[in-house]
């Protein structure tokens, strides 16, 4: 969310290629890879969910590239469903932006681009599989004789280049979409499955052993634009090259069976390493063609997919419908949108019906009954994001938009409505959708008199970021003898922990309740195992913050792989029980990151400088009307007395080893206007105007002159302000940030 969209220290890479050729130019200008893009790290794998199906998400909101960085957008929040996502558009290479990676990278989702050829792109099809022309005259040394003519020859070019695209911008692989007939038949489709094989080692070498190449069910063997809806004879061959397989979405009712007969069917060797989760079946959430309709009625089709029983994988396409369906409709909002949104993928927060359409049926099709509505997230394992031991865990349950902009509970971005759209700032949202599992800390009590308990996005209230998780608890009025104290157990967010480590979980939260009298209220922080795993957990401290908000620290381990759930415990004791009672919680933040050992020294990451120069074009030819701060980040060193050894044989080292510097999720960038000559003022009196992150560069941050000046209503100098935010969730305070001093003028 900075000063004006732009934020880069050189012009911006493109956001995409309309041909190939655009991508030989973009080879030519030697890009440097993005360094504030996340590296995927796999979430934990887990036994039971070796044989079930997967999500794959297919992107297509407005056709892509079409988030609003100064207001609401669509935001997809249901990662922990999800395995792959695709960003999808029309142009021949699709690339997702920096933002989109991040979020999906800290979910442990792998995130692919797209390479599309339609209507036209016959030549670049034929151009993708024999490389770049030379533009000197050249040709082969000598003929071969006819009886040793080979096929068409196959180029690693583009391939290769494709492979460092995905790269240089932290990404993993791609979908491919060949929506064009081939004329050359089978001489050409089979070329091409060789060099779907070439792309794939070339992504391995480039991306890591991760990367993922998806086939999507279009042109057949003979060249033929035929989609299939299913895996056969037809287009098998392109898929054993690949890593997955997508099908078209207008299939009949048995077609996913078929396909899976059709898959067991083919020799073992042939399929060596792929099962039935690497096939997705195609479900259009539009419902174009599609069986049971699409929308909210996505489950009749997937049913049919049957990810827990038979196995298969589901490719949902054009979720964006929940938003893009009604945005044009009276009353419409947000929160509107997140309603259904959340309908859609977690299910009701009531137990009401449902209302469905009627299912659409084909001409001669049969009846096919299905039953009650189900979310779409019903159908798939939900899994933590990655081990926070590999990649800390940091969220402040926000959805990727906002309405203002919050550093430690302050509303930084002023009173007036501020609504924005950052994706690179979305975070898990936890376990509570479509509302929260609440337990008794007795186990013996039953369900009997729990709380009532509702979830929301609030974004009138945050500790960092735009929003905080909104929990609601109504404990019933109750006449039993146990009732004056009530203690249960809130689960909000998902965890995957490893022995061998200690872990640090800390909570930020605030407490709100309607009660005249409010009744006595004690908060702790809890992790709990979800399998049986003994969790050895030891309280650290409370904390008060400003802006009433408190965190809660826990020392966690566990003696084996475990899946747990982080949360609240919360104790409850009122004399007066024949009222129901009413709290609310406000989670800000929460954070699990590796403790540091209590033996080992701890630095402190800070700005070490800041410098602000114009805009370098592609020219290299400074700007007129943009400039970039730019600026570097240290690890401070805490002060330690040197103790040199007594001898060579010491065994004593001579200072503490070092414990893990946090890294940077973003800065905040604040401006200071001042008369040249006068003291510029206290820190805290600064404006902020900014953050990084959205554009996938980590130290830099480009301001509109011409912004500038207008903010700095005829003050001829500013301050600049760089101040980081940890991936253990901590701002950091004026001594560790950095400022530069700009003639305004």
């Amino acid at each position: 969310m900075p000063l004006n969209p732009a934020s880069s220290a050189k012009p911006p890479d493109p956001s995409y290629f309309v041909s190939l050729h655009e991508l030989d130019k973009w080879e030519e200008s030697r890009p440097q890879p993005l360094d504030g893009v996340l590296k995927y790290e796999p979430r934990l794998s887990t036994n039971d969910a070796s044989t079930n199906g997967q999500l794959l998400v297919c992107h297509d909101y407005k056709g892509g590239y079409k988030e609003e960085p100064y207001d609401l957008s669509y935001t997809f929040n249901f990662w922990s469903s999800c395995n792959i996502f695709v960003y999808f558009a029309h142009h021949r290479v699709t690339i997702p932006p920096p933002g989109w990676v991040n979020a999906a990278h800290r979910q442990g989702v792998k995130m692919l681009g797209t390479l599309i050829f339609e209507d036209s792109g016959e030549k670049d099809c034929l151009q993708l599989l024999v490389g770049k022309l030379p533009t000197s005259t050249s040709g082969p040394a000598a003929q071969p004789p006819p009886s040793s003519r080979a096929s068409l020859p196959v180029s690693p070019h583009y391939a290769r280049l494709l492979a460092r695209l995905a790269a240089q911008r932290g990404f993993d692989g791609y979908l491919l979409n060949f929506e064009c007939p081939l004329r050359g038949g089978p001489e050409q489709t089979r070329a091409l499955a060789t060099w779907i094989a070439i792309l794939r080692n070339e992504l391995i070498r480039a991306v890591g052993p991760h990367a993922h190449v998806s086939w999507y069910d279009s042109v057949v063997t003979t060249g033929h634009l035929a989609w299939q809806d299913r895996l056969n004879a037809h287009n098998v061959p392109f898929f054993l090259p690949a890593d997955s397989f997508f099908t078209n979405y207008t299939w009949r009712p048995h077609a996913p069976a078929a396909t899976a007969a059709y898959f067991l069917s083919l020799d073992p060797p042939l399929v060596q390493g792929k099962t039935l989760r690497d096939i997705y079946v195609g479900v259009d959430v539009w419902g174009r063609g599609q069986h049971g309709g699409g929308g909210l009625a996505c489950f009749r089709a997937l049913e049919h997919i049957a990810p827990s029983e038979l196995g298969l994988s589901a490719a949902v396409f054009g979720q964006a419908w929940s938003w893009e369906s009604q945005q044009d409709d009276p009353g419409w909002s947000w929160a509107v949108w997140w309603a259904r949104e959340r309908l859609l993928w977690a299910g009701a927060s009531h137990n009401g019906l449902i209302d469905l359409p009627e299912a659409p049926r084909r001409e001669g099709e049969p009846e096919c009954p299905h039953g009650r509505f189900r979310p779409v997230g019903e159908f798939f394992k939900r899994s933590a994001p990655p081990n926070p031991a590999r990649l800390p865990l940091h969220t402040t349950f926000c959805p990727g938009v906002g309405e203002a902009w919050f550093v430690e509970g302050r509303r930084a971005s002023g009173a007036a409505r501020m609504p924005w759209t950052d994706v690179d700032k979305q975070t898990s949202l936890g376990v509570v959708w479509p509302r929260p599992r609440v337990a008794w800390e007795d186990a013996e009590k039953g369900e009997e008199g729990l709380p009532a308990a509702t979830a929301d996005v609030t974004f009138d209230d945050a500790w960092n970021a735009g929003s905080a998780l909104q929990v609601e608890l109504v404990f019933p009025a109750s006449e039993a003898e146990d009732a004056a104290y009530r203690c249960v157990w809130v689960p909000v967010q998902p965890l995957s922990l490893t022995p061998g480590h200690a872990y640090q979980v800390a909570v930020v939260y605030k407490v709100l309740t309607s009660l005249d009298a409010a009744p006595d209220l004690e908060i702790g922080v809890a992790v709990k195992a979800t399998d049986g795993t003994d969790v050895t957990a030891e309280p650290i401290g409370e904390e008060t913050l400003q802006h009433g908000w408190t965190r809660l620290r826990l020392a966690v381990s566990v003696s084996t792989v475990c899946s747990a759930e982080a949360g609240l415990v919360v104790a409850l004791v009122a004399e007066d029980t024949s009222q129901p009672l009413d709290v609310t919680i406000i989670f800000g933040q929460l954070n699990v990151c590796l403790q540091k050992p209590a033996s080992s020294a701890s630095s402190t990451p800070t700005v070490l400088w800041v410098d602000y120069a114009p805009l370098t074009m592609a020219d290299n030819s400074p700007s007129d009307d943009t400039a970039v701060l730019t600026w570097e980040t240290a690890a401070a060193l805490p002060y330690a007395s040197f103790i040199p050894p007594i001898s060579p044989e010491d065994p004593r080292p001579a200072w503490a080893p070092q414990a893990r510097s946090p890294d940077f999720l973003y800065f905040n960038i604040y401006v200071q206007y001042y008369a040249d000559g006068a003291t510029a003022g206290p820190p805290d009196s600064a404006q902020w105007i900014g953050t990084t992150g959205m554009d996938g560069t980590k130290h830099s941050f480009t301001l509109a002159k011409e912004k500038v000046r207008t903010l700095a209503g005829g003050a001829p100098m500013a301050r600049f302000y760089v101040q980081g935010v940890t991936d253990d969730g901590e701002v950091g305070g004026w001594d560790q940030c950095a400022y530069v001093e700009v003639a305004v003028a």
